[in-house]
């Protein structure tokens, strides 16, 4: 399909009334410099409207191939924040000519937007909503809110604010329409406002809006005037952000910040991946040295090989599980500074009865295959201490992690595999070694 076709199943699909995000799927054929054709042949409104819900890398190499007053046009009809979230995707070079081609009352808003750091509440909030002063009636306010209400990012919170710009109060759609003219807003008004601060980390803003069940937060500054809002769209982007990388990070496979996975060239994923990988190489040398140490103990009892497998998987899942659900529980906040401590004890205690449950399994395995007691019995023991360790690791280097204000996401794949391979062998081969004479 030409550019000129898709342009006009564009535009006849927004006309109609589909959400520019369905129609994505029309440019995924085209190449960079067809959709910045495509872009600049639509009208003002419709590219924004598709602009908007394109990925920020992609955003950003369409902005360079505009024109610039094409490209001021788009930035001026988008969402503050969308608008300032991909301003900050460009140069610094780039990043001045957008902003003083902008119009005069625009930059301004834009600029304090980009002070904030691109994770922070101030980085994504916008600057689209609504504020009326305490001492007008309702009647004023509706008036007002027909007026000003197209260019907010949402009516259904009216924020209250005294002169100097100070939030002291809220109001939901449905007290104003259900309140009698006349009525002062601040008789009205709940003055108790969940809000946060600009400098707030955006996962701390998402746990916030996700208690609170809101569909917008305020933002404010240290002096509690009302700078913005994040809107509910907003914060689900995050939750998905923060628990991509996560998941990355668990993975030990890094993490692709400025495109998709599925985008992003093969060497960047290499070298983002490769460092963990050596990681892993290096413990499989050090697995390798502690079994090369205990080789006459091997080759007195064959048999011992045929365990290694079973006790290092089993040792290995329950060191993912207890990091994967510390991590988790660190990242939405079910597990806060209170609770770490119990949590630890309470994820040992939990080890060691999965370890019995699975080292008296194993042990009665080894008996009746091979009709030794004492092979079920170093089995069996090598498996409970195996699998307790494998929790104690799993949940304490995360735990120190966080304790040094490092992502416990980064440690608790490579880090904790490594390490409870290591323990896990000697712990085996150690056992092993004491009960060699009974073995024979």
């Amino acid at each position: 399909m030409t550019v000129e076709n898709i342009r006009f199943l564009i535009s006849r699909e927004l006309k109609a009334g589909t959400h520019p995000g369905d129609l994505l799927e029309q440019l995924e054929d085209l190449e960079m410099d067809q959709k910045v054709e495509l872009i600049q042949q639509l009208s003002d409104q419709e590219a924004a409207l598709l602009f908007q819900e394109m990925e920020d890398f992609e955003q950003a190499e369409i902005i360079r191939g505009l024109d610039r007053e094409r490209a001021m046009t788009i930035l001026t009809d988008m969402a503050s924040d969308d608008a300032a979230d991909l301003i900050g995707k460009l140069s610094p070079e780039e990043t001045q000519e957008m902003l003083q081609l902008i119009d005069e009352e625009e930059p301004a808003d834009f600029g304090n937007l980009l002070k904030y750091p691109e994770e922070s509440a101030g980085g994504i909030m916008t600057t689209e909503f609504i504020s009326l002063p305490a001492d007008i009636p309702v009647e004023e306010a509706i008036d007002r809110l027909r007026e000003i209400a197209p260019e907010a990012e949402t009516i259904y919170y009216v924020y209250v604010v005294d002169q100097d710009g100070h939030l002291i109060g809220v109001l939901s759609l449905r007290d104003l329409i259900a309140s009698t003219d006349g009525t002062i807003l601040k008789t009205i008004m709940r003055r108790n406002v969940i809000s946060v601060n600009a400098g707030l980390d955006q996962e701390e803003v998402a746990r916030i809006v996700s208690k609170y069940d809101l569909l917008a937060v305020p933002v404010v500054d240290d002096q509690e005037r009302l700078l913005g809002i994040i809107t509910v769209d907003d914060v689900i982007d995050v939750m998905e952000q923060e628990a991509t990388e996560d998941i990355y990070r668990l993975a030990g496979a890094g993490e692709v910040v400025d495109m998709e996975l599925t985008e992003a060239p093969v060497s960047k994923v290499v070298r983002l991946r490769l460092p963990w990988l050596m990681i892993s190489m290096v413990g499989g040398f050090i697995s390798g040295s502690v079994i090369g140490g205990y080789e006459s103990t091997l080759e007195a009892i064959v048999i011992l090989a045929v365990f290694i497998p079973v006790i290092m998987d089993m040792g290995g899942n329950v060191g993912t599980q207890s990091s994967t659900i510390f991590v988790r529980g660190i990242a939405t906040g079910e597990i806060d500074e209170a609770e770490v401590w119990p949590y630890f004890f309470r994820e040992i205690r939990i080890g060691i009865t999965l370890g019995l449950i699975c080292g008296a399994i194993i042990s009665i395995a080894a008996y009746f295959w091979q009709g030794n007691p004492y092979l079920g019995l170093v089995v069996g023991i090598s498996m409970l201490a195996t699998i307790s360790v494998a929790a104690l690791i799993g949940t304490l280097v995360p735990l120190l992690c966080s304790k040094i204000n490092i992502d416990p996401a980064i440690t608790a794949g490579p880090f904790v595999t490594t390490i409870k391979d290591v323990t896990g062998l000697m712990i085996y081969f150690v056992i092993a070694t004491a009960f060699l004479q009974y073995l024979r």
